[in-house]
Parts: structure tokens; C-alpha cells; sequence
């Protein structure tokens, strides 16, 4: 059963949605920039405050991962010109890597200075996990299911990957599905900051994120949400539905390796790449260019350039996250969507923060500028901590 692409929605570091956040990629601009909160971190805090898109009582009961999802859920749902859907044949599928993690923080701060009859009534429902996807199956009525993968950098992939999988089993017509982070915090910092995993080139927050590049130091962590609407390609013909794209392949696999580190003979992501072209039922010459998951790390993007070479040889591949930082559980579903896009327009998106070259390690076409070429088939990579890879392919 094919599966389509009919809604988009975002709020990134680039954009309040899907056009701006579109527009800044293709012309090379950044998201990243010294953060408010705290002044001392470059970050990619999104570009617009969700909750100005929420009424202001509403916006205060909500985790700020909670706006984010919810924005870019209803952009999604009226892109896809909210389709009409039985309630049990409509699912959401949201992924995270912690939820609201600001609320528990938040609130925690308030027991410690002021105790237990000051801290929010709301505090559970705000930090759980599940909230998200919880939040846009109440919004939209759907009983077919409300499901949260956490799989912390794989989580917004693998949250879409979910969705197609209850489509094709025909538990769903109609999902909903994407990722949300907003996990820029002192302890998350502080986390990452002791692991050596953020980046080092702070001078210039534009210039932090570097994938692939000779002088990569880290990645530079972001914030935001991405939802698109999956459907049925039969449910979608039925109502006159505008396609994006199809969702023609996911595949999902387990290193079983190590809690942060990826398997050096990269087992888990080579398969994961070649499950989504065999359900794609496409060669690896067919696939135009990689959407690489490429967070800037030493180890991490050396890793995976030898996982593609495996795959694909020495493939085209491009490496949004030198635009848009990090967004951690909601990485997978934003570049999910450019890799839609991508197809779509017939586009491959550049790639920022190379001044010292395409590191030697790296042996793969890394694109630089723009390039304007028909696309056939484009694929997404995400691979988090714990060894979990999910690879998504779009076809037009």
C-alpha cells in the first residue's frame, strides 16, 4: 500500500513554518545564534515563539515542546486541507527525546523555594513525554491511536516511520506524525558540554555547526517541532488530495553496540539504509542524494560517511544541520520534510560551514551550493543515542 505525504508543518531555528524555513535553507542562512536564557551557549532557538500562535491561557498549561508540536500540527493539518477522516481511522505519532523537560525543571525549582502547594497542578501533563502526541489526538479526534517513540536523535524519523507502518497495516488512514524538542537547558548543556559532544566554535554562532567539515568540534543543540500528514494513497485519491511526495520506503534497525558511541563497522546504519530500499523496492543508484543525520561530531559523521559508502558509494549528500543545529527528537521529522521538499521542487539544499574543506575522512560529495536537479529518490537518515537508526525514503 503506498503512502503519501499531504501536509506540512514547521517551526524551526529558520522559520515559523514550512515557506520561511524552506527559504533560509536554500540560501545558505543559519538558525544558530547566542542564546537568551543562557547567554554564554550558541543555540538554535526557534525563530518564532510558538506560543504566540496559541491563546495566551492555553499557552501557559503547555510545555514549550508542546506549543511547537501543536503549531506545527495545525499548519500540517490545513496544508492538507484537514482532511475528513473517521476519528478511528486517524492516529497522531509524535516522537520526542525527553519531553518537557523546562516544566520538570521549572517546577522543580519552585518545590525547592517555595513546596509543595506552589508547584503547578499541570506539572505532570506538561512534562510527560506523551503529552504531544496526546494534545494533537485530542485536537484533531483521533482514537486510532496516540503513539510517542523516544529514541532520543530517531525519534521524529521513527515517529513517521511508525505512521506509514499503521497505514500500510491498515490500522489508519489518516496520521499525523513528526517529532517536537525544546531541551535547551543548564542541565542538558551542562550534559553534553562533560560528554565533549557540543561545539567548540562559539566565536561565531552562524559558523558553530559544521558537518563533515575538516574542523568539526560538535553540534550545536536546537530547538523546534515538524508534523507531516501520512495518508493512504487510496484515502487521499478518494478526497482530491494535493501529494507531496510518497513515503516509498523506512527501515529501522539496532546497533546493540553501545549507549552513545555508533558500531565502528556501522551494522546498525547500513541496515537501516538497505531495509528502506528494499521496502522502497529501489537500487542504491536510485536514490539522487542523502539527507545525512551529519550532527558535526568527529566520530559520529565519520561513521556514518563509511555506512553510505557501504550503501551507496560515494554518494551525493547534503547536511541541513549546519543550518539548523540539533533538534535532537525532532531532527528526523525536519529533515524528513526537506527531503520532501526536496523531491517536490526538484532541489538539493546546501550545505553551510565548510571554509576548511570536506574533512579527508569524509569521502562522499558533500553539497556546497545549491543544486537545482530532478530528484528521484531521496534518503533521510537519523540515528540517535543507543544505537537506533531509522532511514526514510521519498520518492516523488
Amino acid at each position: 500500500m503506498d503512502v503519501v505525504v499531504t501536509g506540512l508543518g514547521a517551526i524551526t531555528p529558520l522559520g515559523g513554518d514550512v515557506a520561511s524555513t524552506w527559504d533560509a535553507l536554500l540560501a545558505g542562512e543559519s538558525g544558530l545564534r547566542a542564546g537568551t536564557d543562557l547567554p554564554d551557549v550558541v543555540a538554535g532557538t526557534m525563530a518564532v515563539d510558538p506560543a504566540e500562535s496559541l491563546p495566551p491561557v492555553r499557552a501557559r498549561r503547555l510545555d514549550r515542546s508542546q506549543q511547537a508540536a501543536l503549531t506545527a500540527a495545525a499548519e500540517a493539518w490545513a496544508d492538507a486541507g484537514a482532511p475528513e477522516v473517521h476519528p478511528d481511522r486517524l492516529a497522531s505519532a509524535i516522537g520526542t527525546g525527553i519531553g518537557g523537560v523546562r516544566t520538570l525543571l521549572k517546577e522543580d525549582d519552585v518545590l525547592e523555594s517555595a513546596g509543595t502547594r506552589r508547584v503547578s497542578p499541570r506539572t505532570v501533563p506538561m512534562l510527560m513525554p506523551n503529552a504531544a502526541a496526546a494534545l494533537i489526538s485530542i485536537e484533531y479526534g483521533a482514537r486510532a491511536g496516540s503513539y510517542t517513540p523516544v529514541s532520543a536523535c530517531s525519534s521524529g524519523a521513527e515517529a513517521i516511520a511508525l505512521g506509514a507502518r499503521l497505514i500500510r497495516a491498515g490500522e489508519a488512514d489518516v496520521v499525523i506524525a513528526g517529532g517536537t524538542e525544546a531541551a535547551i537547558t543548564p542541565i542538558t548543556v551542562a550534559g553534553f558540554t562533560q560528554a565533549q559532544a557540543l561545539s567548540r566554535h562559539t566565536a561565531d554562532p552562524a559558523s558553530a555547526s559544521r558537518p563533515f567539515a575538516a574542523d568539526r568540534s560538535g553540534f550545536v543543540l536546537s530547538e523546534g517541532s515538524a508534523v507531516v500528514v501520512l495518508e493512504s494513497a487510496e484515502h487521499a485519491a478518494a478526497r482530491g488530495a494535493r501529494v507531496h511526495a510518497v513515503l516509498a520506503g523506512a527501515g529501522i534497525a539496532a546497533d546493540a553496540h553501545h549507549i552513545t558511541a555508533p558500531a565502528a563497522d556501522g551494522s546498525g546504519q547500513i541496515s537501516a539504509m538497505r531495509k528502506a530500499l528494499a521496502q522502497a523496492g529501489l537500487t542504491p543508484a536510485q536514490i539522487t542524494h542523502v539527507n545525512a543525520h551529519a550532527t558535526g561530531t568527529e566520530v559520529g559523521d565519520a561513521a556514518e560517511a563509511r555506512a553510505i559508502r557501504e550503501v551507496f558509494g560515494r554518494a551525493t549528500v547534503t547536511a541541513p544541520k549546519a543550518s539548523l543545529g540539533h533538534l535532537f527528537g525532532a531532527a528526523g521529522a525536519i529533515e524528513a520534510l526537506i527531503a520532501v521538499l526536496s523531491v517536490k521542487h526538484g532541489v538539493i539544499p546546501p550545505t553551510r560551514n565548510l571554509a576548511t574543506g570536506v574533512a579527508p575522512d569524509i569521502d562522499l560529495d558533500v553539497v556546497t551550493g545549491r543544486r537545482d536537479v530532478p530528484q528521484q529518490a531521496v534518503l533521510s537518515n537519523s540515528f540517535g543515542f543507543g544505537g537506533q537508526n531509522v532511514s526514510l525514503i521519498v520518492t516523488p
